[in-house]
């Protein structure tokens, strides 16, 4: 059994790694730093094979899938993703595109590419890590809280037609709360909330893909307000995130 990680240096793209090696899976790890999946990869049991890429780069992600189409990827974990912190009038427009790039753009091509060769021989398995986030709008994070309802909406409707199918391809959304990662130092927040671990989050992931989950949301809170906020009005709801969210200003 062969698994793909993009996003894979830090994090929950680091501990679903770790995970699925203990699960005894071949490994791609996908990241732009060389010596960080170097060390990663000396702490495996497996020999995983490594491919340093930056995902901002859409031909090199095409590069990616010819490289590793000949594999036949049973799971492809799309985890590379990064946010930024601030009001969107003064917020960077560079570093928002480059986000729409790696958190929508190149999600959507390595879903689009590895799901047809799925689709022809009617097995594996697709995690698109989005975020409780992706469940509605996101003052002061708006762009981030953009392309992760992009990512989940896009996962439900690809999810829906597989079903419709009768397909055995599972492509379902990771869509976790605050995770102690790397994350909050990259968009420049604090979290206002006490986080889950990565560990706890990589390996909830990774039973509830196999089981077939479609959306999967660790922790219990996280699933109260996710099914709390649908009572809620919409007006309501942005005052309520943009006051949490002021509360992440470092």
């Amino acid at each position: 059994m062969k698994a793909l990680i993009t996003g894979a240096t830090s994090g929950i793209g680091l501990d679903i790694a770790k995970y699925l090696d203990s699960l005894n899976y071949d490994l791609i790890l996908v990241g732009r730093n060389k010596e960080k999946l170097e060390s990663i990869a000396n702490s495996l049991k497996g020999e995983p094979k490594l491919v340093v890429l930056d995902l901002e780069d859409l031909k090199k992600v095409k590069e990616l899938y010819l490289l590793i189409k000949n594999f036949n990827i049973d799971i492809l974990v799309n985890n590379a993703g990064f946010g930024l912190f601030g009001e969107f009038v003064n917020s960077d427009i560079k570093t928002e595109l480059s986000m729409i790039d790696v958190n929508i753009k190149a999600v959507h091509l390595l879903t689009k590419l590895f799901l047809k060769d799925m689709v022809k021989r009617n097995s594996g398995y697709i995690l698109n890590v989005s975020s409780a986030a992706g469940f509605g709008p996101g003052p002061l994070m708006a762009t981030y809280y953009a392309t992760k309802s992009y990512v989940l909406n896009l996962t439900e409707a690809i999810s829906y037609e597989l079903k419709e199918q009768n397909s055995k391809v599972v492509v379902s959304a990771l869509c976790p709360g605050p995770v102690a990662t790397n994350f909050n130092k990259v968009a420049g927040v604090e979290f206002a909330s006490k986080p889950l671990s990565s560990e706890y989050v990589a390996k909830y992931a990774i039973d509830n893909l196999l089981k077939g989950k479609k959306i999967i949301i660790p922790g219990f809170s996280i699933k109260l307000i996710t099914f709390l906020r649908r009572l809620v009005p919409r007006n309501l709801i942005l005052k309520i995130t943009y006051n949490f969210q002021r509360r992440k200003r470092i």
